[in-house]
């Protein structure tokens, strides 16, 4: 809109002004202008509201319309009416026009307006800045590996759209913008690496994007319920992956700790608040340590998953006295870090406030859960003993593991016991804390995810969010919280091979949770694609401040800081800049010897009244000569052309520059 009104006011201006008229915008350079918008806005066509699809399509093509059958423009009043209407119609649409999709939408619907009023090459310029705006909106959505190659096609083109308009009346060939673009951008390359290694980096970006920028994500909740963790075993989307140094643990060790849930209101369970643990946690390490980094996908959530037990948190997170690691703002970008984790340990002492949130339980609700721990309880009241009983229970009992389980009722720990006997991962856990805390044992549910698959193409563990888990803790009094998993008295496959070897009907699960089949093929093709996907997380969108100091210090340059990082990229451009000054002048150098023999040749002609024009190029000076002076064309002509090949084309070698020279030595005016 502001294109639109400022074009009109302009326009307006213009007329009330005296002064030199602007200069049309060529049919070629509007085709190329026109054709980029619509590659530009093409990824946001299925998510955009289908008028504003039809209204950037026809805006276009009436442009493109007008300009070949040399029609009038719209008035500009019609212009900004269907301006003013597409802004309406973003904000019914929206409620708002502020966001990254209401602001997508509005960028949208006035480039679409744009064109109806484009007519100089002002205008055109206008335009090309308006399609920058929508390539860089598009990485608001994605920045996957296909999407950035094509936004980069885009923006050649684009870049080829603004050449032509600039040189609109220079005879260009159908693809010389495009590839002069080309050439742009590859000697671009080169300081664009040096910006991207050595440009110092800070923790998060450099502006805030609007909140509905992180719509969408998919991944742990900070509550849970029945059905919330089997419902993202039905996605194959990455949820984070792990480089380990050294050697693989075993699958039934990979369990990857997420957010720890306390609280019980008699169907969900939810997180508290907690205050960082100091020191961490009380963990007591009782074996050999594994280090690790993890890759990250956004979850627009602060915690970071962690291998259990973990020892300490990364660089600016914390670690609760759940050992949960939060980071310090939500994760929004592809974020490493580096862990260290012990699978064997125990932990220290209780304190009062958490053993009463381990114990606490609804005030009324599931009776006969109650009565059954309290029966088990009456029997043997050791902690052991309890947890033995429960474990027994699921495993000697009709229990099925299932993905699509029956509706709970109102007392959903009693329905899932006593009646449906079938559930997903967060069913077990659930009721299995739930009959603890009733037999007087400290419990909590943990969540997070279990295994992973290994990628032998780049040596890393892929987990994805069907990996999805829930599992329980209890606090005995001689090792402190306890992993169980109830799950595994249920579907021990579960731990052991994963989620396709414990579901009945694997094709059901998502095709790159699936194992074997005539189809294993494509999973490893899919593993290859997966590992240079990795790559570009790894050292394109997760080269933060960490992983840049890091990558440098590899290279021999010991402890940066931002300093250092700024003087060597000042140094290095400068260093880039005198060697392509460098190379100009030795080609300045060689091309002098061309110059100063053609300038004798002029300086012959001007003695007999022919000087040149200061307007004039070789060969057209060569043609008027040759039409008042015919002996002259053979001779004056040769010369010229030697002098254009060797003055505007590559670099001359110095047989043809010794050629030249005598040529001109040999010319008599």
């Amino acid at each position: 809109m502001i294109a639109t009104i400022g074009g009109w006011v302009g326009g307006r201006r213009r007329k009330k002004t005296a002064g030199p008229p602007a200069e049309l915008l060529s049919a070629s350079a509007l085709t190329w202008l026109l054709t980029t918008l619509l590659l530009a806005v093409a990824p946001r066509i299925g998510e955009l509201p289908v008028w504003l699809t039809l209204l950037f399509v026809v805006g276009v093509g009436w442009r493109g319309w007008i300009a070949f059958r040399n029609k009038s423009l719209p008035s500009r009043w019609l212009v900004l009416s269907l301006g003013l209407l597409a802004a309406a119609g973003v904000l019914i649409d929206y409620r708002t026009l502020l966001g990254r999709d209401a602001g997508m939408a509005l960028l949208a619907a006035m480039t679409a307006c744009k064109p109806l009023e484009t007519r100089s090459q002002r205008d055109g310029v206008v335009l090309v800045f308006l399609g920058y705006l929508l390539v860089m909106g598009n990485l608001l959505y994605s920045q996957d590996i296909p999407m950035v190659a094509y936004l980069l096609a885009v923006l050649l083109v684009m870049l080829a759209s603004q050449v032509m308009i600039y040189r609109q009346h220079a005879g260009l060939t159908a693809f010389a913008p495009l590839r002069l673009a080309v050439k742009m951008v590859v000697q671009a390359i080169p300081v664009m690496l040096i910006l991207f290694v050595l440009f110092p980096r800070i923790p998060g970006p450099l502006w805030s994007l609007p909140r509905d920028a992180y719509q969408g994500r998919t991944g742990l909740s900070d509550e849970m319920m029945p059905g919330t963790v089997s419902q993202l075993s039905k996605t194959d989307e990455v949820a984070f992956r792990v480089r380990f140094v050294g050697d693989m643990p075993r699958a039934n060790q990979l369990y990857w700790r997420g957010p720890v849930l306390w609280d019980f209101d008699g169907r969900r369970w939810a997180r508290i608040d907690e205050l960082p643990a100091r020191p961490p946690a009380g963990l007591i390490p009782e074996g050999a340590a594994l280090d690790y980094s993890v890759m990250l996908e956004p979850s627009n959530r602060r915690w970071l998953l962690a291998l259990d037990m973990p020892a300490s948190p990364p660089p600016r997170a914390i670690m609760t006295a759940s050992f949960q690691i939060l980071r310090d703002r939500p994760v929004n970008e592809v974020y490493r870090y580096e862990m260290r984790s012990y699978p064997q340990y125990r932990t220290g002492p209780l304190n009062e406030f958490q053993r009463s949130r381990a114990l606490r339980l609804p005030e009324s609700g599931n009776s006969r859960a109650r009565a059954l721990a309290a029966e088990w309880q009456a029997r043997d009241s050791h902690p052991e003993a309890l947890v033995n009983a429960a474990l027994a229970l699921f495993h000697d009992q009709d229990f099925r593991y299932t993905l699509t389980p029956p509706l709970l009722g109102g007392d959903s720990v009693d329905d899932f016991l006593f009646r449906t006997r079938q559930g997903f991962c967060e069913h077990y856990a659930s009721a299995f804390v739930f009959l603890m805390r009733a037999a007087g044992v400290p419990a909590r549910v943990v969540t997070g995810y279990l295994g992973g698959e290994p990628n032998q193409v780049g040596h890393y563990l892929i987990v994805r969010q069907a990996d999805a888990h829930a599992w329980a803790e209890v606090w005995l009094p001689e090792r402190g919280w306890v992993r169980i998993d109830p799950t595994a008295a249920v579907a021990p496959m579960r731990i052991q091979e994963g989620l396709y070897a414990a579901v009945t009907d694997p094709q059901t699960l998502p095709f790159l949770v699936r194992r074997g089949g005539d189809s294993e093929w494509l999973r490893q093709l899919a593993m290859a694609w997966d590992s240079f996907n990795n790559a570009w997380n790894e050292w394109v969108l997760a080269y933060g401040p960490d992983r840049q100091k890091e990558f440098l210090s590899g290279l021999g340059f010991g402890p940066v800081d931002w300093g250092e990082m700024t003087v060597a990229m000042t140094v290095t451009l400068a260093g880039l800049g005198l060697i392509v000054v460098g190379l100009r002048w030795r080609a300045g150098l060689v091309r002098q010897p061309v110059v100063r023999a053609w300038s004798r040749c002029c300086a012959r002609l001007a003695r007999r009244g022919l000087a040149r024009g200061p307007h004039e190029g070789p060969l057209a000076y060569a043609a008027r000569v040759a039409a008042s002076r015919p002996e002259l064309a053979e001779p004056l002509g040769e010369i010229a052309r030697r002098y254009a090949a060797l003055r505007y084309g590559p670099e001359a070698a110095p047989a043809e520059v010794r050629q030249l020279q005598r040529l001109v030595r040999q010319f008599r005016a």
